[in-house]
């Protein structure tokens, strides 16, 4: 990791990522051009942050006639012109109760939100031309890698905990990814895949560390600006483990509202599972960061494995995002999970046990403020079928 250095620097590589940009890290300063392969900070090892500032060319005027994909909002993506998109974006968003709609974004092609991100990260990997990607996941992010990888003709490694739904894996292994379980849980799975990230010529397909995926995931936030015709609504509940939809979400309203194309940015409200709940404790008692006994031990188990992080690097970003909206973090039962997806089943739509959280936080209407507010339904229910 040589190639990051301390001073301010400019990577000029229009022809490779279509765009001037580095990475930067929140922390120290530290820089590092984007094709060094250089997947986290060399000096405090966090994630990076990306030099992007978006186009002021968006309006909704602008959007008809466009690709019916996330790459509608092109000129406010670091990457332009993609090679590897499979359709992805623009999912249906359909109301709940009068004051709540939901995002159906297991409607996605590999069925999860990540595709999102994945694309971006596939995309970026595809330009640098690295001997091979590697990934980690529970599961979803390391389908949708595996897919988009497979789309980009990338050799492709992803590592999941050894107790992976089998659904998941299987469709992983579908795509031709190589599949490596690792005992013990989501820790030491990201840990194997950080090892293997430091060789030589190795892409790190991280949903975490790598900021290519938050600006994918920021689309979620562009489409609802565009399906709500130019506003948003007052609250966005977001699923949280490691953070990269609700990241996400906090550039997107950023970006709109530095963009003058909304006046109020909505609350973003966090929900974690009881059963493993880091950021919801540190917000509770005002902590900047995880509390220092966070994260030691095994986690309890929970059936929102998707969120069940112990230890999220970008811990200290996500708790300021959360408080600089004006938002909130709730935690959800394994009971009120279970009774959020026999929930959403009975009204058609089935989705897996992690996407279930945020419905499970806000459905009986006490949990928030009045106002509108939209849910994600990040995962369909066939990847891990119904909780028992």
């Amino acid at each position: 990791m040589s190639n990051a250095v301390r001073t301010p620097f400019t990577c000029y590589m229009p022809d490779i990522l279509g765009t001037m940009t580095t990475y930067h890290c929140p922390r120290d300063g530290t820089r590092s051009p984007i094709s060094a392969l250089t997947w986290c900070c060399p000096v405090c090892r966090g994630p990076w942050d990306l030099d992007f500032t978006p186009s002021p060319g968006l309006a909704l005027h602008v959007l008809p006639g466009r690709a019916n994909s996330l790459w509608r909002y092109e000129e406010n993506l670091p990457l332009s012109s993609p090679e590897v998109s499979l359709g992805e974006g623009r999912t249906p968003l359909v109301p709940l109760t009068d004051t709540v709609s939901a995002k159906l974004d297991y409607l996605m092609p590999t069925l999860s939100f990540k595709d999102r991100g994945a694309v971006m990260l596939a995309e970026l990997a595809r330009r640098l031309s690295p001997d091979r990607v590697v990934a980690d996941s529970s599961g979803n992010a390391g389908t949708s890698i595996a897919a988009y990888c497979a789309r980009a003709a990338l050799p492709c490694t992803v590592y999941v905990p050894e107790g992976a739904s089998p659904k998941k894996t299987q469709q992983i292994r579908a795509h031709g990814a190589r599949l490596v379980a690792v005992p013990g849980g989501r820790e030491a799975t990201a840990l194997a895949a950080r090892a293997a990230a430091d060789e030589p010529g190795v892409f790190y397909a991280s949903h975490v560390f790598n900021p290519h995926f938050l600006h994918g995931t920021k689309t979620y936030v562009y489409e609802l600006w565009e399906d709500l015709g130019g506003r948003l609504p007052d609250a966005l509940v977001v699923p949280v483990g490691n953070g990269t939809l609700l990241l996400g979400a906090a550039l997107a309203t950023a970006e709109l509202h530095a963009l003058g194309l909304i006046t109020v940015r909505p609350r973003l409200i966090a929900v974690q599972a009881e059963a493993v709940s880091p950021l919801a404790g540190a917000f509770r008692v005002g902590a900047e960061d995880l509390l220092p006994a966070a994260g030691h031990g095994d986690p309890a188990p929970t059936l929102a494995e998707g969120i069940a992080i112990p230890r999220p690097p970008r811990a200290r970003q996500i708790l300021a995002a959360v408080r600089g909206s004006g938002g909130t973090f709730l935690t959800v039962s394994e009971d009120e999970i279970r009774d959020a997806q026999r929930d959403l089943a009975a009204r058609g739509f089935y989705v897996e046990t992690t996407g279930v959280a945020c419905w499970a936080a806000v459905r009986d209407g006490s949990a928030y403020r009045p106002g509108s507010v939209v849910v994600p339904l990040c995962g369909a229910g066939v990847k891990t079928g119904m909780a028992g």
